[in-house]
């Protein structure tokens, strides 16, 4: 049996190793695909530390790996035609798939993802990428990308011209800025306390970013009636509650970092009278994908600046390591396998 070599997260120990695994075998509608690059979340931090769990996975191990990007090898029993899906096809993996009783399945969270030489995948989650969109870049679109797009697109519904807040500036919310200043959210503030973080967010087009404490002056300065939109990527109480009092009336604050924690609504009274609205956001769908895609595709945006180092399959535990303690500040580290 060939073998390949995969992170493997052990759920009920928190222990990351590379181990030798069976290369996998494609059943019916589904593919494998020869990894070229995966990206480093935060979630799989939060995954080895065991701040959040599987919820369905029928395993005490997993490999670890929602953002995956390779090149097709073989393709299944009834695998149906699908535009720009072949066998040697460049292509990235959507961050999971939903069962037909609604039930959203994670990759590399419920079920093997993306730190493996191979990776297999239903063949409907695969998206064709542009020979000419590196594979380290397009490993990003599925989550780090897609996620804050789908938050501002879906939940946020955000339009051009509205006044937009984001808090947290890591691998999410630094392309949420980026991406409101591509559809023409003004003005965008950002707000993070490390300094470097803040210096990245005017790069990709805030109008202004400062520190939590310097936030409500911010705001009232360049939008004296408040924000239309907040969008918390940081799950932290204080900016929750700093986030909900920036918003002007009908405004809408958008909760996408998650901290397993209750969220406090610190007046009825003030809620309802402003009409606000709350609305959490979790992932995207295999829209999302193909519209960022398209965008690459068009040079509408540019993702380089996004990869913060590339590094062998063997450290991802030391990878993880470095995440964890934002070492370099990074955007997305990429696993090579």
């Amino acid at each position: 049996m060939d073998t390949m070599k995969a992170a493997r997260l052990d759920v009920t120990h928190h222990t990351l190793n590379v181990e030798e695994v069976p290369v996998p075998t494609p059943g019916p509608g589904q593919a494998v695909i020869e990894v070229k690059a995966a990206g480093v979340c935060l979630s799989d931090v939060h995954l080895l530390e065991g701040l959040i769990a599987p919820q369905f996975l029928d395993s005490e191990k997993v490999t670890l790996g929602h953002e995956v990007a390779g090149v097709v090898t073989a393709l299944g029993d009834g695998v149906p035609t699908l535009p720009g899906i072949e066998v040697g096809s460049r292509v990235l993996l959507q961050a999971g798939h939903r069962l037909p009783n609604g039930r959203i399945l994670t990759r590399g969270v419920d079920y093997d993802g993306g730190y493996a030489e191979y990776a297999l995948a239903q063949a409907e989650t695969l998206v064709p990428i542009p020979d000419d969109l590196p594979f380290e870049q397009a490993a990003i679109i599925p989550d780090a990308v897609s996620t804050p797009w789908a938050a501002i697109q879906t939940s946020g519904r955000v339009r051009a011209g509205e006044a937009v807040g984001v808090w947290g500036l890591g691998g999410l919310g630094i392309h949420a800025v980026q991406l409101l200043r591509l559809i023409g959210a003004s003005p965008i503030v950002a707000i993070d306390p490390l300094e470097a973080a803040r210096e990245r967010a005017l790069a990709v087009g805030a109008d202004v970013a400062c520190a939590p404490e310097d936030a409500e002056d911010a705001i009232r300065q360049l939008s004296p009636r408040g924000l239309d939109v907040a969008f918390d990527f940081a799950g932290v109480a204080p900016v929750r509650a700093q986030a909900m009092a920036s918003l002007a009336p009908q405004g809408r604050l958008v909760i996408v970092g998650l901290a397993g924690r209750p969220i406090e609504i610190p007046s009825d009274t003030a809620f309802a009278y402003k009409q606000l609205t709350l609305r959490g956001h979790y992932g995207s769908e295999g829209t999302d994908v193909h519209q960022l895609v398209a965008l690459t595709r068009t040079k509408r945006l540019d993702l380089s600046a996004s990869i913060s180092g590339v590094f062998p399959l063997e450290e991802a535990p030391e990878v993880l390591e470095r995440l964890a303690r934002k070492d370099g500040n990074p955007i997305r580290f990429i696993l090579h396998p």
